[in-house]
């Protein structure tokens, strides 16, 4: 691992794993599925609620418009009791007497009635769900907002210590649990409890003893629910597992199928990914068959009750201690008992998920920030190219010392070549250069200013970087080459491409300066992305150039053209080269050989072999193929 990839190891960890992260809503998500269960619930909650504030008067609203739906369903199966109670006597009266009428003008008046409370509570449904769905999305688009406001003034070690996946899920799934647990979870949530106290008033009013008797089969449902839930989250634990595993087995088998069949490792690779499928297929259906039973086994419990109820409810209508319009009633008041309870269930595991994605969120937005900058401080309009380091101490952790007492002086206009070991300090340098990170002790000098007086943004705009690992984004070729320079007219695209030896191949392309570049950038080969990043840096024209080997990915025709571009765009200018090929840096004014954050050698190439030392072993080692 190169030192620019220090701390960096988790950024290469499948992507998978952050993408199925706190958050992930797969099978069983509620019903009994893997739970993210936050570390501080109750300082989470009240961060989350204090996010909600702006909009309060929203869920206020929602608030009155759910109780006044739930409470209007909650009357609605006594209303339908009376027309029921009304109907009955009238057919009873008529057998008695076949002069007597049903009342049907009360029965209408009472379905009537029933049908505009219906259309109520379905306009103040609607009208809560539109007003939520506005609340979730506007929460979730502040937060996306701050985190994204945040990721800009995070310093490069936050990066460096979190893999881009785990980022890229709390910006995902993260954000898109918060996002449907207010837009439903928390709807639920009021409309539940307000439907488990309405029911229980109302099968009251009907009868006490009836109330008894369904409220006594919610120990056995509550036990049932919790000793399958408890299995279920078992098997749907081991499941997220095994598909972890599964999935990271496809993805190396898919990545490396070169090796695999240079190797003639296909069946190893297939008897492996039985193994797992195998283990995967025992966990899923158990998970499945666990997480399927609860509502049967809840629907029996309830169903149990309902017996009970029309038994004894059936035997109080005959003496007349109530009358069938209130059995039917309560009976569907019973059935309705069982669901809140259920849906509060499901909705606790919900949002103990919730806070945990929010938790991760907010964990996020408190990290450090880069050092502030004083406002005061007058920007630089040109610089010649002097720099010096100046008894420099860095490490990215304390007990791991990197870079001690480190000095260099750079002469305006000098190519200095950073030469050494894996580790040794050299990517790290240009990072302290360019403050990516801020230096434990010391001074970094420009042109005799300390950068700390020089504002992070005035200092690049100084400076152009080409990386090995190269970078594009989803555009055009012409936008990709145009983000070195603000307002870069065409010709001076098309001229920096010529430069960069880039040209001629773009005009070789379908729609040349106009072909976009797919997001993996696979419609163009490695060197070709090289070339283009090159030529941003020659359309940027920095006052200091860094290159950290540049032409790695190129072939060697190509390279030894680039090689003159880059003598030729160095001339002058202050540049700064990493170099592992030592043929690449032969011209170099100087040449610094570090290793543990130290300068162990100086000189220009003719003069570090002849001192035959360290400098001299590498050489060695790449052009005659003696070890160290």
């Amino acid at each position: 691992m190169s030192d620019k990839d220090k701390g960096r190891s988790v950024n290469n960890q499948n992507m998978r794993i952050g993408m199925r992260g706190p958050g992930f809503r797969g099978p069983g998500a509620h019903l009994g599925g893997p739970v993210e269960k936050p570390k501080n619930f109750r300082k989470s909650l009240i961060r989350l609620l204090k996010e909600l504030k702006p909009f309060n008067i929203s869920l206020i609203l929602v608030l009155l418009l759910t109780i006044s739906a739930t409470i209007i369903t909650i009357l609605a199966p006594k209303i339908m009791g009376k027309a029921i109670t009304v109907l009955f006597d009238g057919i009873i009266a008529r057998f008695k007497n076949h002069n007597a009428k049903i009342d049907l003008n009360k029965i209408y008046q009472i379905l009537f009635t029933l049908g505009i409370m219906y259309l109520v509570a379905i306009l103040f449904n609607y009208i809560q769900q539109y007003i939520m769905a506005g609340v979730s999305q506007n929460l979730v688009k502040n937060l996306r907002t701050k985190m994204m406001s945040k990721l800009n003034k995070m310093p490069l070690k936050y990066f460096d210590s979190n893999s881009h996946g785990d980022i890229l899920s709390r910006f995902t799934n993260d954000i898109d649990t918060i996002s449907s647990t207010l837009q439903q979870g928390l709807v639920q949530v009021f409309s539940s409890v307000i439907s488990i106290i309405g029911v229980i008033i109302m099968m009251l009013t009907i009868s006490p003893i009836l109330t008894l008797v369904t409220v006594l089969t919610l120990p056995l449902s509550i036990f049932a629910t919790s000793f399958i839930a408890k299995q279920s989250q078992n098997q749907f634990r081991g499941q997220q597992k095994l598909l972890g595993e599964i999935n990271g087995h496809i993805e190396e088998s898919f990545s490396g199928h070169i090796v695999i069949k240079s190797y003639n490792r296909e069946e190893d690779s297939l008897s492996k990914f039985k193994n797992i499928n195998d283990k995967l297929y025992n966990v899923g259906w158990k998970a499945q068959f666990f997480a399927g039973i609860i509502m049967p086994i809840m629907n029996f419990i309830s169903n149990i009750g309902y017996v009970i109820v029309a038994v004894v409810g059936g035997i109080f209508v005959t003496k007349r201690l109530i009358t069938i319009g209130d059995i039917q009633a309560f009976i569907q008041y019973s059935n309705q008992f069982t669901q809140p309870i259920i849906a509060i269930s499901n909705i606790v595991n919900l949002i103990q998920s919730t806070i945990a994605a929010s938790e991760r969120i907010f964990d996020m937005l408190d990290e450090q920030e880069l050092e502030k900058e004083d406002e005061n401080i007058s920007e630089i309009k040109n610089i010649k190219g002097e720099v010096k380091f100046d008894s420099i101490y860095f490490s990215y952790l304390p007990e791991n010392k990197l870079i001690e007492d480190f000095s260099l002086d750079v002469e305006e206009g000098k190519m200095i070549a950073i030469v050494g070991p894996t580790g040794a300090g050299k990517t790290t340098l240009v990072n302290l250069l360019m403050r990516f990170y801020e230096i434990n002790k010391g001074r970094i000098l420009i042109d005799n200013i300390n950068t700390k007086n020089i504002k992070r943004k005035n200092l690049r705009t100084f400076m152009g970087m080409v990386l090995q690992d190269t970078w594009l984004f989803n555009g055009t070729i012409k936008e990709n080459i145009a983000y070195g320079k603000e307002n870069a007219s065409d010709e001076e695209i098309i001229e920096a491409s010529k430069e960069a030896y880039a040209h001629h191949f773009i005009s070789l392309l379908p729609d040349g300066y106009d072909t976009i570049i797919n997001e993996e950038s696979s419609n163009i080969s490695i060197g070709e992305k090289q070339l283009i990043t090159i030529a941003r840096a020659f359309l940027k024209n920095p006052d200091i150039l860094i290159l950290d080997e540049a032409t790695s990915n190129v072939d060697t025709l190509t390279e030894v053209q680039v090689q003159k571009a880059m003598k030729k765009l160095m001339k002058d200018r202050t540049s700064f080269v990493i170099a592992h090929r030592l043929s690449t840096i032969k011209n170099a004014d100087k040449i610094i050989v570090m290793n543990e954050g130290r300068i162990i050698e100086t000189g220009n190439h003719q003069q570090l072999l002849d001192k035959k030392g360290f400098y001299y072993q590498l050489y060695q080692s790449q052009f005659l193929g003696i070890a160290i």
